[in-house]
C-alpha cells in the first residue's frame, strides 16, 4: 500500500485519489464539527477526542508501521506545538461566539493563507482563475458567518473577542496544513507519518480536560461526552487523516480549499438532520462556496 501511494503522487491517478480524500475529509470535518456543537464544553470534548485518539493510535504507531526517524521525529514535535495552538484557540472562539458564526471564519480565512505558504514552500503556484475561485469561496464563507451572526442573539463583546480567536485559528489552520504536509511528505512512510501524529498531538487536551472536570464537572454527562469522544477520534481519523494524505499526493493548496467545502457539508446536516433553518440567502452562499472549490479545482 505505501509503495503504490508513494508511486501515484504527483500523476494523474494521484490527483484523482487526492480530490477524493479531500472531499472525504470535507464531509468527516463536518460531522466532527456538529459532535462538538452544543451539548458539552468544547474543553471536556475536545479532551474526550483526544483520549479516545490517544488509546486507538498508541498501538498503531508503536506496533504496526515502522518508527519515525530522526527527521520526522522533529517535525512531529513541531506539530504538537502548532496543533496544541490550534485546538487552545478553537476552544476559546467557541466559549465566546456561536459555532454557526465562528466555524465559518475558522475555515474562511484557512485557504487563503494555505495557498500563499503553498507557493512559498512547495513552489505551488496558482493560476489567476484558481485564484479567483480561492476568493469565491473564502468570500461566501465569511459572508455566510456574517449572515449567521444576524440570526444570533448578540453579545457584542464576546463576539468580538470569540472573532479575534476564530481568526487566530484560521491562521493555524494554515500553518498546520503547510506543516503537516511538509511532514508527510519528507516521511519515507506516510502512514507512520499518520500513526504517531495522531498518538503524539492528542497527548495535550486530556490533561487540560482533567482539570477542568476537577474544577466543574462533566456538564452534559459522562457516558455522552465518551462516546462523542470516541465517534470524534474515529471522524479526526478520516479528517485529518484523509486531508494529510491528499497533500502527500498532489498540490497543497487545491486539497487545502476542497477541504473547506466541509462548510457546506456542515449547513446540510444541520438542515436535514438537525432541522436548522438555513434559507435562500444560506443557500446562495453555500452555492458560492461549491462554486468556489470547482474553480479551483478545474481552473489548474
Amino acid at each position: 500500500m505505501t509503495d503504490w501511494l508513494v508511486g501515484i503522487a504527483g500523476t494523474p491517478e494521484g490527483a484523482r485519489l487526492a480530490t477524493a480524500l479531500a472531499l472525504m475529509s470535507a464531509l468527516a470535518h463536518a460531522v466532527f464539527g456538529a459532535l462538538q456543537k452544543g451539548r458539552h464544553d468544547p474543553w471536556l470534548m475536545r479532551g474526550s477526542i483526544d483520549v479516545w485518539l490517544v488509546v486507538i493510535s498508541a498501538p498503531v504507531a508503536l506496533f504496526l508501521v515502522p518508527w519515525p526517524d530522526q527527521t520526522t521525529f522533529l517535525i512531529l514535535l513541531g506539530a504538537m506545538v502548532v496543533h496544541f495552538a490550534y485546538k487552545v484557540t478553537v476552544a476559546l472562539a467557541y466559549e465566546r461566539a456561536a459555532y454557526t458564526v465562528v466555524y465559518p471564519v475558522i475555515r474562511g480565512t484557512g485557504p487563503l493563507v494555505t495557498v500563499l505558504g503553498a507557493s512559498l514552500f512547495f513552489n505551488e503556484h496558482f493560476t489567476a482563475v484558481q485564484w479567483l475561485g480561492v476568493a469565491i469561496l473564502s468570500g461566501s464563507m465569511l459572508l455566510l458567518a456574517g449572515r449567521n451572526m444576524a440570526a444570533e442573539r448578540i453579545d457584542l463583546r464576546g463576539l468580538k473577542i470569540g472573532l479575534i480567536w476564530a481568526c487566530a485559528g484560521g491562521m493555524l489552520v494554515a500553518i498546520y496544513t503547510v506543516w503537516d504536509a511538509y511532514g508527510i511528505r519528507q516521511s519515507p512512510d506516510p502512514f507512520t507519518f499518520l500513526a504517531w501524529f495522531f498518538f503524539l498531538t492528542a497527548l495535550d487536551f486530556p490533561l487540560l480536560a482533567a482539570w477542568r472536570i476537577r474544577r466543574s464537572g462533566v456538564p452534559g454527562g459522562a457516558a455522552s461526552l465518551a462516546w462523542r469522544g470516541l465517534a470524534g477520534a474515529l471522524i479526526a481519523w478520516i479528517s485529518f487523516g484523509g486531508v494529510m494524505m491528499a497533500t502527500r499526493l498532489d498540490k497543497v493548496g487545491e486539497a487545502a480549499v476542497l477541504r473547506e467545502t466541509s462548510t457546506v457539508f456542515a449547513a446540510l446536516i444541520g438542515w436535514f438532520i438537525m432541522g436548522e433553518t438555513v434559507g435562500p440567502r444560506r443557500l446562495i452562499l453555500m452555492t458560492g462556496i461549491a462554486l468556489g472549490a470547482v474553480i479551483v479545482e478545474r481552473g489548474g
